[in-house]
């Protein structure tokens, strides 16, 4: 009875149950029957209802069989599953797909690595297949985890832990193609699973056991690397199926490098290569990301490497961010370069080199969010081949967000403590037991400001013309001058090797700024709260310095590019032969050169004659006079230049100032070289011929006014300049009979050229040869009574002329009009020499008003005395004084 029981059991159970029971064979080996598969997949495509019953079944037995390793029929399982997935599209595959993740769950908890490889590729099956509807209820948390956990697998055989780790980053990319585009599914950009995910692949593409893929990397070079970077970009836009990505731009490397052999075991595809893998499914997480998962995406990379102590050396970390900037979209760069700044900012009291990675990474960003890459590739018409062109000559502007200063101001601050750190390492030197480790330090500083200033210069260079011109205000702002208001730096406690310092650091940060730039008016490019502390700058007695504000103004004057064509400060022989590229002066320019071309002189004139100037110093006052010549000169400005130097020669010949014989030598050089390129510029025939007849003697008599021997080292120099000898220098009567003509106004090179009365010298703590003096002393000096004015009797008539004011208000009109004509039209030396005489009498007058205002305590002896040339009336006795009631008692 029992036995017909079970015998009559069999036809009652559910058909599903059978059809699923007949794909199992008695033998695991013979694998699935595909005739019993064919009529499962019919059964469950007719019956969709069923779908999650069948789930539910295959369920049990994969679990039962896992339980008692029968591995064989756990195979089968997992194909007929597969099989069921691809072939059922419907809204009753919900419940099915549950079943189908808790099996896949089964085998990866399993500690067998073939099961794990089995349920991760039936994951990846799943994770292709798109959906029709979201699903409102499904997570994947457990498998972000189980996957994280295989990527970083220590099994102890090498070939098993690469299949694992293989399995664990395609199960990862899995989660993120089957995620990222189903917006119920945000969940997976929290932190704590992105704290997962970035680390396994990172991880993975860092491992030091991938030899060879740092041999790949070195082969590719910098050039390959943008290539391959740019040719996964323009694959990312054209492959319709994200699943493509990996594969094209693994092929691409090899067909362009030939990549070296993969892992035994794994085919020829190259996906088995952990770390290609990891880096592809990284790409396209990223590539993915928008805008607010852009800080969940980058963060969790810098807590990487900082764990993994990856900033020094930093070649995987900007191997990292260089991925991480051409994955991204163009828009969102921005908020990846904050990011770095903001983890610069906790890395303040990092070692130098560890900030000096950080740093150099910082410059990668900006370099690939200017540019892009070294070049575009575009894509032929009609082929899958990618054509590499050559750089534009003008880069794409760099967008930073509405945070250009503080970006900027952020730089600056490091750059500040860097500095300070320099110097406190400098300070502790006598007292550190260990030299050699107090230097390094400071070279490692060094390593960190010259990235920073690399930096700097990349963010300003790559800015539009109108944020470059803020920034360049912005960066002179924070240079500390002395006398004036500083709000960044206390130069009373960096000291004056500190303030010299950061004075260098910010010019040569000014100078990659202004590197290229490109402005069509001088008054816009060099507006005066800018000009002004440059000037100052320049007037300070270090050499070094000057070179930097030199360098400073030829980026920013020399418009189109001539700078190279003068470099070197010589007796130029064919200025035609140089090809100087140059245009008309504009209008703006003019009155820019009205405005500040005194300004320019003076300085050009003092940096002239300070007694530490080398040979690059008058290189580069060459190179500044020869631009102004090029770019601003019109015929006033070329007077102004000959006067300014004419004077210079003067001034070496009188040598009020006892200058050493190499400067005084080096200036009759410099004043030489300049008037042959003037001469040739303005083609003027007799100009050159006397230009020419003075190096020719020169050459002969006195080489040693002449650029090309007195730079030369060991060059004898006289003991004296016999200024007597006039057929040595230039004579301004003849170089005046040389331009007499129409355009030039001749009658002004006879008017010595005097600096410009300034008082620039106070800020750069250096005494100025000449006082200011305010246009109003003609108007106080006139107003002061003569002598024979207080001495004047008072009179019925004197009160009458008082008193009548006839004709007052003309006259007063009247000598207006002639202050206002005389401060217009005159000469700026004569209003100097004027205002200066003025001075002088109004000192005079000052002290007669002291001297009758202010006299000496009465002498009780009543004796006479000469004080200043001027007799003391005896003075009363004390006891002869009548003093009122009030002060008696």
């Amino acid at each position: 009875m029992p036995a017909g029981v079970c015998g009559c059991c069999g036809p009652l159970r559910p058909r599903y149950k059978r059809l699923v029971d007949n794909i199992f064979p008695e033998d695991p080996k013979d694998g699935l029957s595909k005739s019993d598969m064919e009529k499962l997949t019919f059964y469950a495509v007719s019956a969709p209802e069923k779908l999650d019953r069948i789930g539910a079944y295959l369920a049990d037995r994969l679990s039962r069989d896992v339980v008692r390793h029968r591995y064989g029929y756990v195979v089968i399982a997992m194909e007929a599953l597969d099989q069921l997935l691809m072939a059922c599209h419907s809204q009753s595959i919900k419940p099915f797909v549950e079943s189908f993740l808790h099996m896949v769950a089964k085998l990866l908890e399993s500690r067998e690595p073939d099961l794990q490889v089995l349920g991760t590729n039936s994951f990846v099956k799943f994770a292709n297949i798109e959906e029709d509807t979201p699903s409102y209820h499904r997570r994947y948390d457990f498998f972000v985890s189980q996957f994280s956990a295989m990527c970083h697998s220590t099994h102890e055989d090498p070939e098993t832990r690469t299949r694992i780790r293989v399995a664990g980053i395609k199960g990862l990319q899995g989660v993120v193609r089957k995620t990222v585009n189903d917006e119920l599914q945000a969940i997976i950009w929290e932190p704590q699973h992105m704290d997962k995910l970035i680390p396994s692949m990172l991880f993975n593409m860092q491992d030091a056991d991938d030899l060879d893929r740092a041999h790949m990397w070195r082969r590719l070079g910098e050039f390959g690397r943008k290539v391959l970077d740019q040719s996964w970009r323009v694959a990312r836009v054209r492959c319709t199926c994200a699943q493509h990505l990996p594969v094209f731009t693994h092929q691409h490397l090899r067909l362009e490098v030939g990549h070296p052999s993969t892992p035994s075991g794994t085919g020829q595809d190259g996906e088995e290569n952990p770390a290609v893998l990891a880096e592809n499914c990284f790409r396209e997480l990223l590539g993915r990301a928008a805008y607010g998962n852009m800080k969940n995406a980058v963060r969790p990379v810098l807590v990487h490497l900082d764990h993994h102590h990856l900033w020094d050396p930093n070649e995987f970390a900007v191997s990292c961010f260089r991925i991480i900037m051409y994955s991204i979209q163009a828009q969102h760069s921005h908020h990846v370069i904050q990011q770095v700044l903001n983890h610069l900012d906790g890395h303040n009291k990092s070692t130098p080199r560890v900030r000096a990675g950080i740093v150099q990474v910082l410059l990668e960003t900006v370099a690939i969010a200017a540019k892009g890459s070294v070049g575009m590739i575009q894509e032929s018409k009609g082929s899958d081949v990618f054509n590499f062109e050559s750089e534009s000559p003008t880069p794409h502007n760099l967008w930073l967000g509405p945070t250009v200063l503080e970006v900027f101001n952020t730089l600056l601050k490091h750059l500040r403590m860097s500095v300070d750190f320099e110097l406190g390492e400098s300070s502790r030197r006598n007292s550190s037991s260990s030299v050699s480790s107090v230097r390094g330090r400071e070279s490692d500083e060094r390593i960190v400001q010259n990235a920073i200033i690399q930096t700097i210069g990349f963010f300003g260079g790559n800015l539009p013309d109108y944020q470059r011109a803020e920034v360049m205000m912005f960066i002179m702002g924070k240079v500390p001058v002395y006398g004036t208001p500083c709000h960044t730096l206390d130069t009373v406690k960096i000291g004056h090797q500190g303030t010299k310092r950061i004075q260098t650091m910010l010019l040569s940060s000014l100078i990659m700024v202004t590197s290229g730039f490109k402005s069509k008016s001088m008054s816009a490019a060099l507006p005066p709260p800018f000009l002004d502390p440059l000037f100052s700058i320049s007037l300070m007695e270090d050499s070094e310095l000057r070179q930097l504000v030199l360098e400073i103004l030829h980026n920013i004057i020399d418009r189109h590019d001539n700078r190279a064509k003068l470099r070197g400060i010589r007796i130029i022989p064919n200025v035609a032969a140089l090809k100087i590229k140059r245009e008309k002066i504009s209008k703006q320019d003019v009155a820019f050169m009205k405005k500040h071309g005194q300004q320019l002189y003076r300085h050009v004139y003092l940096g002239c004659k300070e007694e530490d100037n080398v040979h690059k110093n008058f290189e580069l006052l060459f190179t500044t006079l020869a631009i102004l010549t090029i770019e601003l000169a019109n015929e006033e400005v070329v007077i102004d230049l000959i006067r300014l130097s004419i004077a210079l020669q003067e001034m070496t010949l009188n040598n009020e100032e006892n200058m050493p014989m190499s400067i005084r030598c080096g200036i009759m050089a410099l004043v030489a070289a300049y008037l042959n390129f003037l001469s040739q510029m303005i083609a003027n025939p007799p100009f050159c011929q006397h230009v020419s007849k003075v190096v020719e003697l020169r050459t002969l008599d006195a080489p040693y006014l002449l650029p090309e021997h007195i730079f030369r080292d060991k060059c004898p120099l006289p003991e004296s300049l016999d200024k007597d000898d006039r057929q040595l220098y230039f004579q301004t009567a003849d170089m005046a009979e040389c331009l007499a003509g129409p355009g030039y106004n001749v009658e002004r090179l006879s008017i010595p050229y005097i600096p410009q009365v300034t008082d620039e010298d106070r800020l750069t703590r250096r005494k100025s040869f000449v006082d200011t003096i305010s246009l109003q002393v003609d108007i106080m000096s006139s107003s002061l009574p003569d002598k024979s004015e207080l001495a004047e009797e008072i009179t019925f008539e004197t009160l009458k002329k008082a008193i009548d004011t006839t004709g007052v208000e003309e006259q007063e009109r009247e000598k207006r009009r002639q202050v206002m004509e005389k401060f217009q039209k005159a000469p700026f030396e004569e209003i100097a020499a004027h205002c200066e005489s003025k001075a002088n009498m109004l000192h005079d007058r000052l002290a007669q008003i002291f001297e009758l205002t202010i006299r000496p305590p009465p002498s009780p002896s009543g004796v006479v005395s000469i004080s200043a040339g001027h007799t003391q009336h005896p003075s009363v006795p004390v006891y002869e004084m009548k003093f009122p009631d009030l002060c008696v008692y």
